[in-house]
């Protein structure tokens, strides 16, 4: 079942690509039923906020119409960063699946969603098809560079 989930993250993170964005990708799951898809929309939308998962849990919560979403479960094919395990813990998901491991910084995850914040803890699964996931981010950043040295070429 969480091959199924990370797989429509996938897809989602490839939309992200596809936009220049960087690809992540992330859905919200209660009951087996996604309900809450979202991509990494940074540079389009110049919001700070419009990460995958922001985006995700915001669709999830005008779904249900409420902003707790106890008994949900998020995932993401990257390691959330600590502000979107703040919106996380805010909003009650019970339990986090990611694909790839954040690699360049501290991202926190099993220390905030252990820590009790807001009455409220996590359960945290890594690794979630990683090499998949890894691998749609590495593409994306070789890409990036490749792009950058030609424009420094001309």
């Amino acid at each position: 079942m969480e091959e199924k989930f990370m797989r429509e993250a996938l897809r989602l993170a490839q939309k992200a690509k596809k936009k220049g964005e960087v690809p992540i990708g992330a859905v919200v799951v209660l009951g087996d039923k996604i309900i809450g898809r979202g991509y990494n929309l940074r540079t389009r939308l110049q919001m700070a906020s419009a990460h995958a998962e922001m985006r995700a849990i915001d669709r999830a919560c005008k779904k249900l119409r409420s902003w707790r979403l106890t008994g949900a479960e998020i995932y993401v094919t990257l390691e959330p960063c600590p502000m979107c395990m703040g919106a996380i813990l805010n909003s009650r998901i019970e339990r986090v699946y990611f694909g790839a491991y954040e690699q360049k910084g501290r991202s926190l995850t099993k220390e905030l969603a252990t820590a009790n914040l807001l009455n409220h803890t996590v359960e945290v699964y890594g690794g979630v098809l990683e090499k998949e996931c890894s691998e749609v981010l590495t593409s994306f950043f070789s890409e990036m560079r490749s792009r950058e040295k030609e424009k420094k070429k001309r």
